[in-house]
């Protein structure tokens, strides 16, 4: 969650490995030619809504091993986890974090899969910004989503994005002395555009006709009272901005809600499908 946490705490984080449990559905990966250059896609089979998971900055498609088999049996829905440029088995692409590219990257792979119709998106942390942008471009493609304490365009106020940029790049340093692992090297190239990337995400909406869950933690991940109340401010306006969002409070949990509360992420996922029910039967 390179956007909202100091760059240490999300080394700690992005350094915890997660096993994943034994399940009778097996999932396929898949690498992918896309923009250049090859992406893993890991399929699970089943049928229509297909849930496609993204991971927080930093990580890669692993951080949803736990979650996979309980989403396949409460919904048995195709479920879809990819690991970004640089994360898991795919690819590094060198440069700076860009947004409209890893966008395009996640809306390659799904055309390729063919999962352009009835997607139910979940967004963790850093995801949201993903899923904002790719939900921008393909709107006619989500029957809806699920935001994981996940960045909203709201939080992004020039003050805060002066804020985060100081105290990232305070941290740099550390990590460039630190080994090059896959989330190093990731939260480096993350670091080099947030001011940027910041900026123009504060600009972006989500569109009105997709509907949303809003899942923020119990627990702020901010170390200043300020950047928590600004947070929790930024999830309720996102959440309020149409009659199709809902706004849940997955208490005692850190920022880590994929592990710490997968039940409520499970329990959103089925009530979005519940919601987009009509829609999705329509098409």
């Amino acid at each position: 969650m390179i956007r909202l946490i100091p760059l240490g705490v999300l080394a700690l984080l992005t350094s915890i490995a997660y096993a994943a449990p034994a399940s009778s559905a097996k999932s396929e990966t898949r690498m992918l030619q896309v923009n250049g250059h090859r992406i893993a896609f890991h399929v699970t089979p089943g049928h229509l809504p297909i849930i496609v998971l993204d991971a927080g900055g930093g990580l890669d498609s692993s951080q949803w091993n736990a979650i996979v088999p309980a989403l396949h049996r409460r919904t048995g829905s195709e479920i879809v986890t990819y690991d970004r440029a640089g994360m898991g088995a795919s690819e590094q692409v060198n440069g700076p974090w860009n947004l409209a590219a890893a966008a395009r990257d996640l809306a390659g792979g799904l055309a390729q899969l063919g999962a352009t119709h009835d997607v139910i998106l979940v967004a963790d942390s850093l995801a949201g910004e993903v899923a904002t942008a790719l939900a921008q471009r393909h709107p006619e493609w989500l029957s809806g989503a699920v935001f994981v304490d996940a960045s909203v365009p709201q939080f992004f106020t020039p003050e805060e994005v002066q804020r985060v940029t100081a105290e990232n790049s305070a941290m740099i340093p550390a990590l460039k002395s630190a080994p090059p692992t896959p989330a190093n090297r990731q939260l480096l190239a993350y670091a080099e555009s947030f001011a940027e990337t910041s900026r123009a995400f504060h600009e972006m909406s989500w569109p009105a006709t997709v509907p949303v869950v809003v899942i923020v933690s119990g627990t702020s991940p901010f170390g200043t009272p300020e950047d928590a109340s600004l947070w929790k401010q930024a999830q309720s306006q996102f959440a309020k901005e149409a009659p199709n969002r809902q706004l849940v409070v997955a208490d005692g949990s850190s920022h880590d809600v994929v592990h710490d509360r997968p039940a409520i992420i499970v329990t959103a996922v089925r009530d979005v499908i519940s919601r987009a029910a009509p829609q999705v039967s329509a098409h």
